[in-house]
Parts: structure tokens; C-alpha cells; sequence
């Protein structure tokens, strides 16, 4: 029996890293509510990912096997988590808001008859009751949510709600579910790769990012400069990319990516509240802006009211220095 089971999402034994995440909100739920965590992983096969995530704070690792588990598909992945639920009769289940989760866990929900609150950014604890908030009008409003009906409760949360480097350490055991899949009524194509310039930053751990007051396409040079002496990915606010000065897979925003660096340097952003929920869980906000009423400062760890382009080559020539 376990209180909270968490989505362990990969593709052949390689984690996604935002399932992390999801162990981190798991973790804090626990925590807050007085319940215990669990973790679990569909495959096919024993997966040495499975004591990977036994390293973390929680009470156990189930391994929800079957062979037709080795490639996602809808049918295998609703029929395996119904039996686990079934079996665990979990209060909740806590899973990060992936394009996989979205598409088989309202399966899993309406089949058992359950209520489930999706891309979730945070939540709060009201007298031993889970109060959840979502972003709604393209994040100009949040909206708190209650789960009304029965247990088990579904919850995704958004990626970068959560950061996965917080997700505690500890001792699981693994345990081993054999489970029963049905027929599955689809035949899995290789995963869609829409460019192969196109980048994922949800997975960077240095951002630059540029919006208006770069002031022009060939300015872009100077930011590139500056992510590659950190070892950075280049980023934009949305009108840069609406100008197709930076392609659309270098968004951030509510109509972007999502994102959670380590460090997030912001050059001539103002932080529009649609920008703002894109990177605003970075460990570490860094913004230069001529503007020092700009809303990027309200949540910039350290700031530059200055122009970038004064400030960004200093900070090229001191970065070169330090790395000697």
C-alpha cells in the first residue's frame, strides 16, 4: 500500500529527467500531509534505473512489468498503471505534465471514475487539504483548484514547478509487479523529431536569453558570445521569435518552453508576466535591463539597470579570465 505513487517516465532505461521533478512534489506532498511516496516505473525488462531512483527519499520502487512495456503506447501504459493503482490504492498519483502523461493518464482517471488536475504550478496544504494552482488566460490569472470525489486523485504538475536537484536522497526497496496488458490497438512510430537543430532547454543548466532590447537580428551575436564562454543555450522572449530573429524552439514563455536552469541570464527582457512563467523556478535570475523599473528585477537574484551593451562584453572578457 502506498499513499502517493509517482510517474517514473523514461525510454529504454534513460530517465526523463522531469519525472525528478515529479519525486520532488511527491516528496513535498508526503512531507506536508503526513503520507508516504512511492515510485513507479512501467518496463519490460529489470532496469538498472530502478535502483537509480531507489536512491531517492522513498518508501519503494515498483517495477510494473510486462513485455509489451518496452515501447510507450496509450493502451500498455493505462492497462499497467490501472493494475498498480488497483493494487496500491494510492490517495494520489503525481506525475509531471509530459506530452506521454497527457496522453495516457486521463485514460487511467476516467476508467476508475476519478477526478484529475493537469499542469499544475504549485500547490498549498489548507488543514490536510491539497489546494492546487494553475495558470489559465495564458498565465495572466492563476486559479486555485480543489479535487473533489474519492481517492485516488491524478495530478500533473508543469515542468520547472518542481526542481529536480531538490528531490531528496535516501533508501528504497525495488519491487517487481508483474502486470497484464491487453490488446494494444496501435503500432509506435519512432518518436517525432520536428529539426534536428531544434533544442530542448528544459534540459539546460545555463540560459541566455534575449528579448527587445537586443534591438536588432545581428545584435544576437554579442548574446552568443556570451552563452558560449559559459557553455550556455541561447534563449528568447517571444517577440524575437515572432521577428524570426531566433527560431520558435528558442522560446521561453507561456507560449515557449518551460524552463528551470541553474542560472538564467535575462538581456533586455522587461518580464512580462507571459515570459515570467517560463523561467521563473531558474535557480539563479540575472538581469540586465536599462529599465530599472522592469519586472524582470522584481524576481532577478542580481541586477543591471545598464545597457547590455556596455555590460555584456565586461562580462565576456571577466568570464575568459576566470577560466584563465
Amino acid at each position: 500500500m502506498s499513499d502517493i505513487l509517482v510517474f517514473i517516465e523514461h525510454r529504454n532505461c534513460v530517465l526523463n529527467k522531469t519525472s525528478l521533478e515529479a519525486i520532488t512534489a511527491a516528496q513535498g506532498i508526503a512531507k506536508d500531509l503526513g503520507l508516504k511516496a512511492s515510485a513507479v516505473m512501467p518496463c519490460d525488462k529489470d532496469c538498472e534505473l530502478a535502483q537509480e531512483i531507489a536512491g531517492y527519499d522513498l518508501e519503494k520502487v515498483i517495477v510494473a512489468k510486462n513485455e509489451k512495456l518496452g515501447t510507450y503506447t496509450p493502451d500498455a501504459y493505462a492497462d499497467a498503471w490501472e493494475q498498480v493503482i488497483k493494487s496500491e490504492n494510492p490517495k494520489y498519483v503525481i506525475m509531471s505534465h509530459t506530452y506521454q502523461v497527457r496522453d495516457f493518464a486521463p485514460k487511467v482517471a476516467a476508467r476508475l471514475g476519478r477526478e484529475m488536475v493537469g499542469d499544475c504550478i504549485r500547490y498549498q496544504n489548507e488543514g490536510g487539504k491539497l489546494v492546487l494552482t494553475r495558470r489559465i488566460f495564458l498565465g495572466k490569472l492563476d486559479a486555485d483548484v480543489t479535487i473533489g470525489g474519492d481517492a485516488p486523485y491524478f495530478v500533473t504538475f508543469q515542468s520547472g514547478s518542481f526542481r529536480g536537484d531538490n528531490a531528496e536522497k535516501g533508501s528504497a526497496t525495488v519491487e517487481s509487479m508483474d502486470v497484464n496488458v491487453g490488446e494494444i490497438r496501435m503500432t509506435p512510430e519512432e518518436p517525432f523529431q520536428e529539426a534536428k537543430a531544434s533544442v530542448d532547454l528544459t534540459k539546460s543548466e545555463i540560459i541566455v536569453a534575449v528579448g527587445r532590447g537586443i534591438k536588432s537580428q545581428e545584435n544576437i551575436a554579442l548574446a552568443q558570445q556570451l552563452a558560449d564562454a559559459l557553455g550556455a543555450d541561447l534563449a528568447a522572449s517571444r517577440p524575437i521569435c515572432d521577428a524570426e530573429w531566433l527560431p520558435i524552439d528558442r522560446q521561453i514563455g507561456s507560449s515557449g518552453q518551460t524552463v528551470a536552469p541553474k542560472v538564467y541570464i535575462a538581456l533586455g527582457i522587461s518580464g512580462a508576466i507571459q515570459h515570467i512563467v517560463g523561467m521563473k523556478n531558474a535557480g539563479t535570475i540575472i538581469a540586465i535591463n536599462k529599465d530599472s523599473e522592469a519586472p524582470i528585477f522584481d524576481i532577478a537574484d542580481y541586477g543591471v539597470a545598464g545597457d547590455l551593451f556596455e555590460a555584456v562584453p565586461v562580462m565576456i572578457e571577466e568570464i575568459k579570465k576566470a577560466k584563465g
